[in-house]
C-alpha cells in the first residue's frame, strides 16, 4: 500500500499543473468538493517545504467587541471557512457579512453586511461560510449566504450586490413556511447552503427547547428566482413513511430534526446527503415517545426532487443530544476486492459510521448493543442503540475511579470528589434524577469538525475531545414546556471539567487520528495540541480541546488548528507525525482550506478567532501562509 501511495502522490505531482488549469486549484465548496472529502490536490507544500511556510497576509474583520466578554458571555467563534474562484476569496464573518478577498495579497474587494442600518449592537451568531453558483450564460455568478436571523441572501460575485429578481431585491425570508407561529423562536442558517445544479438547498439552526417550535425541514430554492422548488419533512407529515415512530400527536409542530451542519451532494448520482439533528427537547423525550425519525439519521434524498431514498438512524429516541454533528462526507473504500462509494458520517459519542453510500447498507457490521434503562418518571428510551464493529470507537466512551486525572494534586482533588458525586452506567447512561455523568459529552467525540479523506491513502482524518457532560434531569413546575430539564449548578451544558477546563480523566483529551476505510482499523493515533500551563509542569501531551476541522493535500499533510492552543499544525499524513506547527492570533476553531493563487503560490489560509466553547482569547484574524517567493 505505500508504495501505491507514493505513485498515487507522484502521478499528482505531475499533473498538478495540468489539473490546476482545469480548475483543481480553486476551493470552490466548503469541503474542497461537493461531498466534502477536504482534499486538495497540491503538493507546492509538502512533508519536505512546510517547515518553511510563512505568514502572507493577515486581513481583521473588526468584529471583536469587548462587550461579550464584559457581559460574561461566550465570544462567538470565528468559524468560517473560506472559498476559492478565479482568484477571489469569499467568507463569513460572525456577523453573517459577506466579504471578498484577492486570494494572493488579501486586499479587500468588496463587503456585504446584512445588517446594515441596523439600530443597536452588532448581533453575532455562529457562521460556517457561504456558498459559490457559477452562474449560466444569461446570469452572473453569484454568492449564497445565510444570516443569524434566518434570511438568504444572494448577491452578484463580482461586485458584493444583492441581486434583484432573487426573493425580495436579492434576500429570501427563509422563516416563510416553517416558522410563522413562533415569530420569536431562534431560526438562524449557521452553515453555508448546498448548490445542486439549479439549486440551492436550505437546512437551519432551531431550537434546543422547548419541544415545539419552528421545523426543521430541508428545503430547494431556484437559485435564480429563489422560488420553493421542493421541501423534505425532517418529522414526517401524517401518512409519510416514518410518521409511525411519533407516539400520538407529538410530531405536531415538534422542532429540532433540523440539518444545522452542511449538506453533501453525490452530483454523478444526484444524491443529496443530510446529518439531521435530535429532536427536542434534547434530554427528555416523555412527550414523544418512539424512535422519532428522521431524528439523529443519515438521510439520503434525491437532489432533484427531495424524495427520500434512504435512511439509517444512529441514536433512537435521544435523550443525550447526541445529534450528527459532522458534514457526511463521501469518499471511496476498497474493501473486500471492491470498490465501494461510501459515506463517512462521525458522531458525539465518538464513532465512526461507514455506510454504501447507494443503499445506505453499513460497509462494517454494526450491532445493536442494550444500552441503560431511564429512570425518569414519563421516560421510554430505546432499549438498544447501533454501535459498529469497526472502526473502533474514536474517544473515550466510560469512565472509572482510576481514570481520574492526576495532572496536578489540586485537579486530582476537585475531579475525584466531583466524581464521587455521580452516577455512570457505561455508554449511553442516561441523564437520571440523580447527578448523572455522561461519557462523552456534547462536546466530546467529535464535532461539526467533520472528517478530511486522502483518497491516495484511504484515510479519513478525525479530530475528537475527551471530555463527558453532568448533570441531572429536574422536574419542572406544572405547565411547563417539558416535564422535566436537564440541570447543574454550572449551567445545563455542565462539562466534567476543573476551574481550568481541563477535563477530568486523565489524558489526552484531545486527539488526531487516521482510520483505514479499507480496513476499519486505525492507522494511527496522536494527542492533537498542548496545555501550556501544565507543560510548565512537565505534562506533556495532553491533547487539548478543539472544534474545527483537518484539511489534506497530496503533499502528504494533514492541516489542522482547532485546538485552545491558538497554533496551526501540520501531521505527516502516512505516519501522524507533527511536521510544523505556528502560534497564531487567537485558536482557529474553522476548518482550513488551501489553494493555488494566481502568483503561481499554494496558500493555506485559517480563521483564528478565539472564543467559542473554551474560552480562548479573541481575534478577528484570517490568515494566509505560503512559502517563501524564492522556492517557488
Amino acid at each position: 500500500m505505500i508504495w501505491q501511495a507514493h505513485f498515487a502522490r507522484l502521478l499528482v505531482f505531475y499533473l498538478s499543473p495540468a489539473l490546476a488549469l482545469l480548475g483543481q486549484s480553486d476551493w470552490p465548496v466548503y469541503g474542497g468538493d461537493q461531498g466534502g472529502m477536504r482534499h486538495s490536490i497540491l503538493n507546492q507544500i509538502n512533508t519536505k517545504t512546510v517547515a518553511q511556510l510563512q505568514r502572507a497576509w493577515t486581513y481583521h474583520t473588526g468584529e471583536m467587541p469587548a462587550s461579550a466578554a464584559a457581559r460574561g458571555q461566550r465570544q462567538t467563534a470565528f468559524e468560517t471557512t473560506p472559498l476559492m474562484v478565479d482568484g477571489v476569496l469569499y467568507f463569513s464573518t460572525p456577523a453573517s457579512r459577506v466579504v471578498a478577498l484577492d486570494a494572493a495579497t488579501g486586499r479587500e474587494l468588496w463587503k456585504f453586511d446584512p445588517q446594515g442600518g441596523r439600530i443597536g449592537a452588532l448581533q453575532s451568531h455562529a457562521h460556517r461560510g457561504v456558498a459559490y453558483w457559477p452562474g449560466d450564460r444569461n446570469t452572473p455568478a453569484r454568492i449564497l449566504s445565510g444570516t443569524f436571523d434566518g434570511r438568504l441572501v444572494a448577491l452578484n460575485a463580482k461586485s458584493g450586490v444583492p441581486v434583484p429578481g432573487f426573493g425580495q431585491e436579492g434576500v429570501l425570508n427563509l422563516r416563510t413556511g416553517v416558522a410563522d407561529k413562533f415569530p420569536k423562536s431562534v431560526y438562524a442558517v449557521t452553515s453555508p447552503p448546498a448548490i445542486y445544479q439549479d439549486l440551492v438547498i436550505t437546512g437551519a439552526e432551531v431550537p434546543e427547547s422547548p419541544g415545539i417550535g419552528p421545523a426543521g425541514d430541508v428545503r430547494a430554492w431556484d437559485v435564480r428566482n429563489g422560488k420553493l422548488r421542493w421541501t423534505f419533512h425532517t418529522v414526517p407529515r401524517p401518512g409519510e413513511p416514518g410518521s409511525e415512530t411519533w407516539q400520538g400527536e407529538s410530531r405536531q409542530d415538534r422542532t429540532g430534526a433540523n440539518v444545522w451542519t452542511l449538506l453533501t451532494i453525490d452530483n454523478e448520482r444526484g444524491m443529496l446527503f443530510l446529518a439531521i439533528g435530535s429532536p427536542a427537547y434534547d434530554f427528555y423525550g416523555g412527550d414523544r415517545k418512539g424512535a422519532n425519525l428522521y431524528g439523529d439519521c443519515l438521510v439520503a434524498l434525491n437532489a432533484h426532487t427531495g424524495k427520500l431514498i434512504w435512511h439509517y438512524q444512529l441514536v433512537h429516541h435521544d435523550i443525550w443530544d447526541y445529534d450528527p454533528p459532522a458534514p457526511p462526507a463521501l469518499i471511496g473504500v476498497h474493501h473486500a476486492g471492491r470498490e465501494i462509494p461510501g459515506v463517512v458520517e462521525v458522531t458525539k459519542m465518538g464513532l465512526m459510521f461507514i455506510l454504501d453510500r447507494r443503499d445506505g447498507e453499513p460497509i462494517y457490521p454494526v450491532v445493536e448493543q442494550p444500552v441503560p434503562a431511564s429512570g425518569v418518571p414519563g421516560e421510554e428510551s430505546w432499549p438498544t442503540q447501533p454501535v459498529p464493529a469497526k472502526p473502533p470507537a474514536l474517544s473515550r466512551v466510560s469512565m472509572t475511579r482510576s481514570d481520574i486525572t492526576d495532572v496536578t494534586p489540586e485537579s486530582h482533588r476537585f475531579c475525584e470528589q466531583l466524581f464521587s458525586t455521580l452516577q455512570n452506567e457505561g455508554r449511553y447512561t442516561p441523564y437520571g434524577i440523580k447527578p448523572t455523568l455522561v461519557f462523552p459529552g456534547t462536546l466530546g467525540g467529535a464535532t461539526w469538525s467533520g472528517v478530511s479523506f486522502d483518497p491516495t491513502l484511504g484515510y479519513v482524518f478525525v479530530n475528537t475531545n475527551d471530555v463527558g457532560a453532568i448533570g441531572q434531569m429536574m422536574k419542572q413546575p406544572e405547565g411547563s414546556a417539558t416535564a422535566y430539564r436537564r440541570w447543574n449548578p454550572a449551567g445545563e451544558y455542565a462539562r466534567f471539567w476543573d476551574a481550568n477546563l481541563w477535563p477530568c480523566q486523565k489524558p489526552p483529551w484531545g486527539l488526531l487520528t487516521a482510520v483505514n476505510v479499507g480496513s476499519g482499523e486505525i492507522a494511527w493515533r496522536v494527542p492533537l495540541g498542548i496545555t501550556e500551563a501544565l507543560e510548565a509542569k512537565g505534562a506533556q501531551n495532553t491533547g487539548a480541546l478543539n472544534i474545527g476541522g483537518s484539511i489534506s493535500t497530496a503533499g502528504g499533510l494533514v492541516f489542522i488548528a482547532a485546538t485552545n492552543d491558538s497554533r496551526f499544525r501540520a501531521f505527516d499524513s502516512q505516519t501522524g507525525r507533527e511536521v510544523w506547527s505556528t502560534s497564531i492570533d487567537g485558536s482557529g476553531h474553522a476548518t482550513p482550506m488551501t489553494y493555488l493563487a494566481k502568483d503561481g503560490m499554494q496558500y493555506v489560509v485559517i480563521a483564528a478567532g478565539g472564543g467559542g466553547f473554551f474560552g480562548s482569547k479573541p481575534a478577528d484574524s484570517l490568515i494566509a501562509f505560503r512559502l517563501p517567493l524564492k522556492i517557488r
